[in-house]
């Protein structure tokens, strides 16, 4: 279920609310794309999907793929990357923490702005950065 917000209100949203949908999109996503190719049981499931979703692991991915990022784009990936972090991750440094929560915000953006062909892209894009690093 898509519900976008219209342009001009999609900039009200904060960065913390982005990052929270983008972090649940993103978990989701994941956990359908390991079901769909790998099945199994849902400890298996799970340890994959950890692969995928810890924010080394999408450090990593925005890393490689910022520089290809159109300008409005990389705006809102810094506007959440620079944002106040409210908690930080026990398994990542900060450094990684900021980057993966830039990610989660700029995937809450596309999902929240009705993006859905770009946010597919991205996403498949980040699937296949953190598949080739397994």
């Amino acid at each position: 279920m898509m519900i976008p917000i219209p342009p001009e209100d999609i900039r009200e949203v904060p960065t913390s609310v982005l990052a929270y949908v983008g972090d649940a999109v993103y978990e989701l996503y994941v956990r359908m794309h390991i079901v769909s190719r790998i099945g199994g049981q849902s400890g298996v499931l799970h340890r994959k999907a950890v692969r995928y979703v810890s924010a080394p692991a999408q450090a990593h991915a925005i890393r490689l793929l910022h520089d290809s990022l159109p300008e409005e784009e990389q705006a809102v990936f810094r506007r959440g990357k620079n944002g106040h972090q409210g908690s930080m991750a026990k398994n990542a440094s900060p450094a990684d923490y900021k980057y993966a929560t830039g990610l989660e915000t700029l995937i809450g953006y596309l999902y929240l702005s009705g993006k859905e062909e770009r946010l597919d892209e991205l996403l498949n894009q980040i699937i296949r950065i953190c598949e080739e690093a397994d």
